[in-house]
């Protein structure tokens, strides 16, 4: 298995310690059993070693790698990879014609010399906060494995190939939390870009106006590296700030509601480690985020705009959908345009008054899910089912309205239940929100 960071990889690499093919044979013994035949989709076992094979060859050589040439990632399955088909966790596209070319963040993870190890199982096309897919199955989270607790959705496997070592990283995206929860729930990091930051093309899509593509990792530094390799950047990791002096607003409303003792004990003492490394925390109301219960109350921007791209499967292969996915994308059909365009006017005004609002902080502060982990068979009924989805997806999915970068942290010690720590950044500002996490991570380890 693989338990070491990104920078610590590529040291290793380049002195010889280790080898591509050593880490990537590693990660595919680890999928092989435990979790693994659940947590993925496909292996390119064959194609990852051969990979592995070429950067190892260039390294003995004495030729020039890139710095993460070589180290084995999963991306989620709704990316697509030249030849192989995009099924997005559905049965309804499992016959569909394999793609033609990478998406573009593939692209730019293999010309980083990433190895691909293969695509990770998710809830039927990102449609949920806790992981579930009937279709495939569902990986459980690495805490409690005995009673079997939801993974987090919906980049369900891919959080999980991180947390057991099956790969070094994933890609996921995130729409209204399918990054963080998934973080919060395997313990390790999730970060969701601002939505312009990546490109989204050759990612099937959940809905326009929200969805982001960002890392899941096991640090701070992790996810900036990764992120700036999709952004078209190099790979250049995060620089820590200086937590003495940060200004963070405590958001104490609508995201404190039913939080459960585990998270508001871990959560309260994640705070005092703030305090005590220097951080100004000030406590933060944000009235206007209350009403994104009434905006959602129809589907909102998710139903409205996934019924328009599955209208046509639907009808041709409606029979093949997960009923509680279904379900909730055919809610979008009784959207109207006028109440899309409320949604739209409603969406810039909130937007800006949370802009004013925290312009003085230099992050926001929450937790990411108000409770750990519930047991999959917490959720075999419908109307339990979708309760908690709405509690997992409430917090993350303010962000997601808002357009602004936000990042997981674990802050649980080690052997509890695994909760994650929400920071809330600026807008476009997500290399700034990036070093403070790195910051934030530090002080917490202290």
């Amino acid at each position: 298995m693989i338990d070491r960071g990104l920078k610590a990889l590529a040291g290793a690499l380049a002195s010889g310690e280790t080898s591509s093919a050593a880490l990537t044979d590693a990660a595919l013994a680890a999928a092989a059993e435990g979790e693994g035949p659940t947590a993925y989709m496909t292996l390119h076992a064959d194609r990852a070693r051969a990979e592995a094979a070429a950067v190892d060859g260039l390294r003995t050589a004495g030729r020039e790698a890139r710095p993460f040439a070589g180290i084995p990632i999963s991306i989620k399955d709704l990316f697509d990879e030249e030849g192989f088909t995009t099924t997005a966790g559905s049965k309804a596209l499992a016959g569909a014609s394999p793609a033609t070319a990478d998406a573009p963040i593939v692209d730019r993870l293999r010309r980083a010399g990433f190895v691909i190890l293969g695509r990770t199982v998710m809830t039927e096309f990102a449609y949920s906060g806790v992981g579930l897919n009937p279709h495939y199955g569902t990986p459980a989270s690495p805490w409690d494995r005995e009673t079997r607790r939801i993974p987090g959705g919906s980049t369900s496997g891919g959080a999980v190939s991180v947390a057991d070592g099956m790969a070094a990283a994933t890609i996921g995206t995130d729409t209204g939390g399918s990054c963080r929860i998934p973080a919060a729930f395997c313990g390790i990091a999730g970060f969701k870009p601002t939505i312009e930051r990546v490109p989204r093309e050759g990612a099937t899509p959940l809905a326009f106006s929200l969805d982001s593509i960002g890392p899941l990792a096991n640090s701070a530094d992790c996810c900036a590296i990764l992120d700036d390799v999709m952004a078209g950047g190099p790979g250049a990791g995060a620089a820590p700030a200086f937590v003495g002096g940060l200004r963070i607003g405590v958001l104490r409303n609508y995201v404190l509601d039913d939080m459960d003792q585990t998270v508001a004990r871990t959560f309260g003492a994640a705070l005092t480690a703030l305090s005590e490394a220097g951080a100004q925390l000030e406590d933060l109301s944000l009235p206007e985020i209350d009403e994104l219960p009434a905006l959602y109350a129809n589907g909102g921007y998710a139903a409205a705009e996934s019924w328009a791209w599955h209208r046509d499967l639907i009808e041709r292969k409606g029979d093949l959908y997960d009923p509680r996915v279904i379900g909730r994308i055919r809610r979008g059909a009784d959207i109207s345009a006028a109440d899309y365009i409320d949604l739209l006017e409603a969406h810039a005004a909130m937007k800006a008054a949370t802009d004013a609002a925290t312009a003085h902080f230099d992050a926001v502060v929450m937790p990411t899910v108000p409770i750990v982990a519930p047991a999959i068979s917490e959720l075999d009924a419908d109307e339990d089912y979708t309760r908690i989805n709405l509690l997992c997806l409430r917090n993350c999915s303010a962000g997601n309205f808002l357009n602004r970068p936000n990042i997981s942290l674990p802050c649980h010690k080690p052997g509890e239940a695994p909760v994650g720590l929400m920071l809330m950044g600026h807008r476009n500002r997500d290399r700034e929100l990036l070093n403070i996490a790195a910051g934030v991570e530090g002080a917490l380890a202290a």
